[in-house]
């Protein structure tokens, strides 16, 4: 049974758009409908494929955005500038149209159901899609710290609003801007740095997993604050993307 579940998981399978949802100018949510998909858990990614009319394929990994569940699931693409396969999803894609999908993808930068520990959540523009899948699926404590350029830039703000609206204090969203600030925001705009992570992290003595997602420098300057406030390495995962074909 696993090694069969396994080999689904690694073969490309027929995908449906059923759905779009523009996030911000320059990024979408595309739901698919997957026969057969038997969920996946949060954290996890998928490869999109698509196939010219003359033949010709390319693919690109893009994060899961949506809670676990079966037969369909979410995928948040940021367009990239020259970009071979961003563009079309954002910009062209529509209801009706067929690519494949292989996955779930990914075992390590994931939250677990069963793990009770609380969560902080730190992500940088659009490395917040895999954390909105978790923050969606949340069932124990977790704070989200979300750095994004301006308002305008970010994704999911009514969503992950009205997750802390309802999550009974579960839930806790804070934002970072590094360029422009909304009216009336209480600090001027600046870069993610140790006194806003030790404002918002967990105390070290509750042994919280920390998951940090985002462009590679965004990620490796966080990891390295996280440590320096005293934070344990080995509670710390993360995932990061740099320049690709888009």
């Amino acid at each position: 049974m696993e090694r069969a579940a396994l080999s689904r998981r690694l073969t490309w399978q027929p995908a449906t758009i059923v759905a779009t949802r523009a996030e911000t100018a320059t990024a979408r949510t595309l739901v698919l409908d997957v026969d057969g998909w038997a969920g996946h858990m949060p954290g996890q990614h998928v490869d999109l494929r698509l196939t010219a009319p003359g033949g010709y394929t390319a693919y690109r990994s893009y994060s899961i955005s949506s809670a676990p569940g079966p037969g369909r699931l979410e995928v948040t693409v940021q367009a990239v500038t020259d970009g071979e396969v961003s563009p079309y999803l954002v910009d062209v894609a529509e209801p009706g149209d067929q690519l494949e999908v292989r996955g779930p993808l990914g075992g390590w930068f994931v939250r677990r159901p069963a793990d009770p520990r609380p969560a902080l959540l730190i992500g940088g523009g659009s490395g917040v899609a895999p954390l909105m899948s978790m923050v969606r699926a949340a069932t124990n404590p977790t704070r989200l710290l979300y750095s994004t350029r301006s308002p305008s830039d970010a994704l999911f703000s009514a969503d992950l609003a009205a997750a802390e609206a309802a999550g009974n204090g579960r839930v806790a969203v804070t934002h970072v801007y590094t360029r422009a600030v909304p009216p009336g925001w209480p600090a001027p705009p600046g870069r993610l740095d140790a006194d806003a992570l030790a404002r918002v992290a967990w105390p070290r003595v509750t042994d919280a997993l920390t998951f940090v997602c985002g462009p590679t420098g965004f990620v490796e300057t966080v990891a390295d604050l996280l440590v320096d406030i005293g934070h344990d390495p080995a509670n710390i995962r993360t995932e990061r993307f740099g320049p690709t074909g888009g």
